[in-house]
């Protein structure tokens, strides 16, 4: 639904969560919705979601278009709108928040947790993951096996990957150097286990990944792994997205 035209009120409340074509229908039947203070009597009467007043069963709606969730992705489930074997991100989102068919920003691998932005903004999406941008990704990761400043500016330099693709330069921050390392990594791309691949091309083994920013965007501390919350003013504005309700 894109700009401030007319929209059919059924299609509005359905993409707002409050129901199905046909559910809405049974709503406006019994008298529940009212358009600028008049009963409605036909769902497919066509409103300015942005400028009417809409209620439902004496609350007024708030139309928005687009909606923006910052979620902590957690391990063992899927950056997928859908999959037959196992879980996704979307079955963790309420239904007020699933009827908007957001989709996540990029994927996570599905024992990676951390940073995840779901959205229905396509255009947000796509600048966030045009390869040309180089959006930046900072991880923290735990590395079987002594990370050293060899493997330092290894990485500034770019990594060649088992299948030849050399990267471009990443920002290796050594916190601990040990068997177990404890890192901070920014890379400027998305391949396919990229962290986990730069560093086996290294002779190391990452045992644990959690996304900590992509771009602007900083994972809220307080979200526990499954946990999401919709994007502040602030944040929407450092992504560039315009959220018009």
């Amino acid at each position: 639904m894109a700009g401030k035209e007319r929209q059919r009120l059924d299609k509005v409340l359905a993409h707002l969560g409050y129901g199905s074509r046909r559910e809405i229908k049974k709503m406006v039947k019994a008298e529940r919705v009212i358009v600028n203070g008049a009963v409605v009597r036909d769902p497919e009467l066509h409103v300015f979601p942005w400028q009417d007043r809409i209620e439902v069963d004496g609350e007024p709606i708030h139309y928005r278009e687009y909606i923006y969730l910052m979620m902590n992705k957690p391990q063992g489930v899927l950056s997928a709108t859908e999959d037959a074997a196992g879980k996704v991100v979307v079955d963790l989102l309420r239904p007020e928040h699933k009827a908007f068919a957001p989709f996540p920003v990029g994927r996570l691998d599905k024992d990676t947790e951390g940073l995840l932005l779901l959205t229905n903004d396509g255009q947000l999406a796509h600048r966030l993951l045009a390869p040309k941008k180089h959006v930046p990704k900072r991880y923290y990761a735990r590395v079987k096996g002594v990370v050293t400043d060899e493997d330092k500016g290894a990485f500034q330099a770019g990594i060649t990957l088992d299948d030849g693709y050399r990267t471009l330069p990443a920002e290796l921050t050594i916190l601990h150097a040990g068997p177990v390392s404890e890192v901070e990594l920014v890379i400027y791309e998305g391949k396919f286990h990229q962290v986990k691949r730069m560093f086996a091309a290294r002779g190391k083994t990452v045992t644990y990944l959690k996304r900590l920013a992509m771009g602007a965007l900083v994972l809220d501390e307080k979200l526990a792994p499954g946990e999401y919350r919709e994007l502040t003013a602030d944040e929407l504005a450092s992504l560039g997205a315009v959220q018009v309700s």
